[in-house]
């Protein structure tokens, strides 16, 4: 156990992959008075101290929500203001997360993302593609519906062009055609902003996760209460389906 999981409080019972679906920033805005360009932009600043805590914590991997598939049915000028907040992002933030021995991928479609957004996060993994700390996954334009579909089309042209036979796909050959391939699955998946659903997010690496839902908005979800929440999930049984 590492002194940083001494001082937070934390047993060594620590998740291995822990995934977030950031839910709250326009609302936080509109609760302000501010446009909810505004909240998008506090809860870009609330994952400084996020994904710090995570690398400090050995947390392997870190899997961000950002946008959905289905958040281009937004108004275009909140969808421009998104991906301009990425580009803001990591032009700001990569040297730092670089020097941290942060990885960065991207999961997702990146075909439709605006062309500067889309430069940014290709250099950010480019820049970081050898680094051994944190994984952080940044889901853009992600649906595990679609990711699925990808992953089912790859094992069809591998059946089809004769590398694998039909009888061969299990588990593993699925998991290796997911965005997260090399990645533990999902232990700890949290949602801030009060609802209860997952919103087509991971659900295959989801299978075995703690699901951990809270009011709080995104833009107030710091340190503080993502260790609580680190905490609840060291109190949970997890039975895997067996009997302890």
């Amino acid at each position: 156990m590492n002194e940083y999981i001494r001082e937070c409080g934390l047993s060594g019972n620590i998740p291995r992959h822990v995934a977030i679906i950031m839910d709250g920033n326009g609302r936080w805005a509109t609760k302000r008075g501010l446009p909810r360009s505004v909240g998008h932009r506090a809860g870009m600043e609330a994952l400084r101290d996020l994904i710090t805590a995570s690398s400090e914590l050995g947390i392997e991997a870190l899997t961000l929500y950002a946008f959905s598939t289905e958040n281009w049915k937004r108004p275009r000028d909140e969808v421009g203001t998104l991906f301009s907040l990425v580009v803001e992002y990591f032009n700001r933030e990569i040297s730092e997360l670089h020097e941290k021995g942060v990885r960065i991928r991207v999961l997702g479609d990146m075909s439709r993302v605006p062309q500067k957004a889309r430069a940014a996060l290709m250099r950010a993994e480019d820049m970081t593609h050898d680094n051994r700390g944190l994984k952080l996954n940044l889901a853009i334009n992600y649906g595990a519906r679609a990711e699925l579909v990808r992953a089912a089309r790859a094992l069809a042209e591998d059946v089809s062009n004769g590398g694998m036979a039909p009888d061969a796909i299990d588990e593993a050959a699925v998991s290796s055609r997911l965005y997260t391939s090399g990645q533990p699955d999902v232990d700890l998946l949290i949602r801030t902003g009060g609802e209860m659903r997952l919103s087509n997010f991971l659900l295959y690496q989801s299978a075995y996760a703690e699901l951990l839902f809270t009011d709080t908005l995104f833009p107030d979800f710091d340190k503080a209460h993502y260790l609580d929440a680190i905490r609840e999930f060291q109190g949970r049984s997890r039975r895997f389906g067996a009997i302890k």
